[in-house]
């Protein structure tokens, strides 16, 4: 039983325009006409025998050619049958034989073993690795079947599968102590138990962007997706009783010693921040963290304007009270 292709589309280069596909097993095809067309050949049936290799396709099948013929074009000269989205029966071959057919006749042609007939071939050749190399020819064929766009669905999936449990996991303590007491002896604020257990809601906006952010793009936002919340809209778990045992937990576990690390060679906030953004330089190239991004400044005066104005309610109203009379 044949597989079946799952996206179908036309790949140009140059003036020629080449049927390509992806079957459902992710292997990219390329038809067999479009093989011949892509040399500027029309398929022809088999040379004379004194000239040709018994079990070559007919487009490689010439005896002055199989000695440039190495293990990496081996590999995809199995033909590939497939069933098409019309469903019918196709056949054609790995796509990456197309830049290997391309070495194939350049090599002859430079050691001089190409027939006055094949030179026009070399010359193709030439015009076909403009357009392609071993890696481009997989871009191109996935975006011009639109496959691209799956792909990079799958691969979140898969992502997500390794990073969030199917169950919500037994709360347990995650993160340290010394993170929080790092925190606060980086902003100033007095830590104490009283404090820790009234932490400001600001610090919940920095883990995301110091913590969870840094695992795998897509994860944070399962996480939110998956962690209950009460009819108020509060969380009622905690992020990280999502995250697998095995994958996830893991990853925010080295996250985490490695923000507490920086924090603790850090003498502020403001130095905090900028050796984390070295640490991200170093690591992938990522823009800068910027300052304002954890500040905590326009956090805190919504809460002092209110406890000033209720003060000066107070005041107000005693001053307004009238004396009593004995």
């Amino acid at each position: 039983m044949f597989l079946k292709s799952t996206h179908e589309g036309i790949l140009p280069i140059g003036e020629m325009k080449l049927n390509v596909a992806v079957l459902e097993d992710g292997t990219r095809v390329i038809t067999q006409s479009a093989i011949f067309k892509a040399f500027g050949r029309t398929k022809r049936g088999r040379a004379k025998d004194d000239i040709r290799v018994l079990n070559r396709p007919a487009f490689i099948d010439a005896k002055n050619l199989q000695p440039f013929i190495d293990a990496d074009l081996e590999g995809v000269l199995k033909i590939i049958e497939y069933t098409d989205k019309t469903k019918k029966d196709n056949a054609g071959y790995n796509a990456l034989i197309l830049p290997k057919l391309c070495k194939i006749y350049l090599d002859a042609r430079e050691e001089r073993k190409l027939a006055k007939q094949q030179l026009p071939l070399a010359r193709a050749s030439e015009i076909l690795l403009l357009g392609l190399s071993n890696i481009g020819i997989i871009s191109l064929v996935d975006e011009v079947t639109g496959y691209q766009y799956e792909r990079e669905r799958d691969e979140l999936q898969k992502i997500l599968q390794a990073y969030i449990a199917k169950e919500l996991l037994p709360w347990q303590k995650t993160f340290p102590d010394i993170y929080y007491r790092e925190i606060f002896r980086l902003n100033g604020w007095n830590y104490t138990v009283h404090d820790i257990k009234r932490r400001p809601s600001v610090v919940g906006r920095w883990t995301n962007k110091i913590i969870y952010e840094r695992l795998p793009k897509g994860v944070l936002k399962e996480l939110k997706s998956v962690t209950p919340k009460s009819e108020t809209g509060n969380y009622t778990a905690r992020f990280f009783q999502s995250l697998t045992p095995d994958i996830g937990n893991p990853h925010l576990q080295n996250q985490l010693n490695s923000v507490i690390t920086l924090m603790r060679i850090s003498d502020d906030w403001h130095g905090f921040i900028a050796n984390f953004n070295k640490l991200i330089d170093r690591q992938n190239g990522q823009l800068e963290l910027k300052f304002e991004d954890l500040e905590y400044k326009e956090e805190i005066k919504p809460k002092l304007l209110k406890e000033q104005s209720q003060l000066d309610e107070a005041v107000k109203k005693v001053l307004n009270t009238p004396p009593i009379h004995k």
